[in-house]
């Protein structure tokens, strides 16, 4: 890993604390319900609230600040951070803290959407999408580390001092952006003309539908996963953090083997596993009832379903070459609606059927992604055929 620049890192410390902030509520929820005296529902918004934010108020921002060069915008991001989560660690009120999540939110997409593009011109061509997969992986290690980290903190020292050690990573993370992430001359203002045009091009749409239903089946199942192992794989509730770490695990190497893969065949690599992973998820409705296949499935669950997260970022930025701004950070909200419309999905399910029922439901998701795959291939070749 030597041969990627220091920025690199940094760039993924932010993610880590991003991560953390998005992911660490879930952990936290019965604790502030209990604190603020809400409803675990109302406390549920707070997810809803944050992933809302992100979905929207990542491409306004790029917008707003397109004259801003993309260091500075950086540098913005990490402050609007670090503020948001400071807020969240003296909210008294539960409308302050969705103020918070809302605000804090607001740095998420741009800083994936940025970040990524920056990571990749660090490095030469055929590692751009390995770099970009190495920032991503500060947001997976945030899964394995920060938030049992978080969760512990939360319930030892109140969950207000949970935010305050992420505004505290943030701060290192603006430290590391203003000291090495270079300033280049060629990561100028963007053209708002430019981003602008892209929203014109449908296969900018259809990427954007790979993404969105590809991922949304992940989360789908993941969501109701510790409903799944107690009640369906007889897990005990004290192994069920440990089994999260394994997935955790599954996760971060999927994002590396990802990253290569598509620096191999970026297409050619998600055909593949668009095609994989919805068989997967069907053959785990058999292994979900085996309490020690599960703990192997669940690693392979998170390999194969994160493993397409780098391909899908990077693919956004290689079809709009003259404005990845705007493309990469709508790809993150492409990701994070992807993920409510498969909590949403799920809750159908496990309310109308069984849980275990949801490994016959998910991989449907990933199907319709590959539609719309197919469909962007399409447009790609004919526009091919008509240059030549």
């Amino acid at each position: 890993m030597k041969k990627y620049p220091i920025a690199i890192w940094v760039l993924s410390l932010g993610a880590f604390a991003i991560g953390m902030t998005e992911f660490v509520i879930m952990g936290l929820l019965p604790n502030i319900a209990r604190d603020l005296n809400v409803s675990v529902s109302d406390a549920g918004q707070l997810i809803t609230g944050y992933a809302l934010s992100v979905a929207i108020g990542g491409p306004i921002i790029v917008l707003a600040t397109y004259k801003l060069p993309r260091k500075n915008l950086l540098v913005l991001l990490m402050s609007i951070f670090i503020i948001g989560n400071g807020i969240g660690g003296i909210a008294p009120t539960y409308g302050l803290l969705l103020l918070s999540r809302v605000v804090t939110a607001l740095a998420h997409g741009s800083f994936f959407g940025i970040g990524s593009i920056l990571a990749a011109n660090m490095v030469p061509q055929h590692k751009r999408a390995s770099a970009m997969a190495l920032m991503f992986m500060g947001l997976t290690m945030s899964n394995i580390i920060g938030v049992p980290f978080g969760t512990f903190i939360g319930q030892m020292l109140g969950w207000k001092m949970t935010f305050i050690i992420i505004s505290i990573i943030g701060l290192m993370t603006l430290i590391g952006i203003i000291k090495f992430v270079p300033n280049k001359q060629d990561t100028q203002p963007i053209s708002i003309k430019n981003e602008l045009t892209v929203l014109k091009d449908i296969k900018l749409w259809l990427t954007l539908g790979v993404t969105l239903f590809g991922f949304s089946s992940v989360f789908a199942y993941f969501t109701y996963i510790s409903q799944i192992l107690i009640n369906v794989s007889n897990i005990e509730e004290k192994w069920i953090s440990f089994v999260l770490i394994i997935f955790g695990v599954g996760v971060t190497l999927g994002n590396i083997i990802g990253g290569k893969l598509a620096d191999w065949n970026l297409n050619r690599t998600l055909q593949i596993i668009f095609i994989v992973f919805p068989i997967y998820i069907f053959m785990m409705y058999y292994i979900q009832s085996h309490s020690i296949l599960m703990v192997v499935g669940i690693f392979i669950f998170g390999l194969i379903g994160f493993s397409m997260s780098p391909s899908l970022q990077f693919k956004s930025m290689v079809i709009s070459q003259d404005a990845p701004m705007l493309a990469s950070t709508m790809n993150q909200s492409a990701f994070n609606i992807g993920n409510a419309l498969g909590a949403f999905i799920g809750g159908v399910v496990v309310s109308t059927l069984e849980v275990s029922d949801l490994a016959l439901v998910a991989p449907f998701l990933t199907l319709i992604g590959l539609v719309f795959l197919i469909l962007e291939l399409a447009v790609t070749k004919k526009r091919q055929l008509l240059k030549h």
